[in-house]
């Protein structure tokens, strides 16, 4: 999959509350389908929804021990949305920049007439 297709299939998963909650609990640390649930005041079937979004674009994974699932952060498929959002900043940086200087610029010409 190409990047720009992985990085919109990210913040797709990421676009949702519900889902960057979910995230944030998992930075903790691996937790099964009931404690990533507890929280939140939805029916499970909607829920699991939410971690299948999550699932489906790599951002956790899960196992399944004995009779539940636990799911645990996947770092590396972040990553492709770090690095989009580093790509921006460098690209935004360089233009307000050129802005800054070319604005000093126009003061100094007209500081000089």
């Amino acid at each position: 999959m190409a990047n720009s297709a992985v990085a919109d299939e990210v913040f797709r998963a990421l676009s949702d509350p519900t889902r960057r909650k979910v995230l944030e609990r998992l930075s903790k640390g691996p937790a099964s389908v009931s404690e990533l649930a507890k929280p939140f005041e939805m029916k499970l079937p909607s829920f699991v929804q939410h971690l299948a979004i999550l699932e489906q674009s790599h951002i956790v994974t899960s196992i399944k021990k004995g009779r539940v699932r636990v799911f645990a952060i996947s770092p590396q498929r972040l990553k492709v949305a770090e690095d989009w959002l580093a790509e921006q900043r460098r690209f935004w940086e360089t233009r307000l920049d050129q802005l800054d200087e070319y604005l000093l610029k126009l003061k100094q010409e007209e500081e000089n007439r």
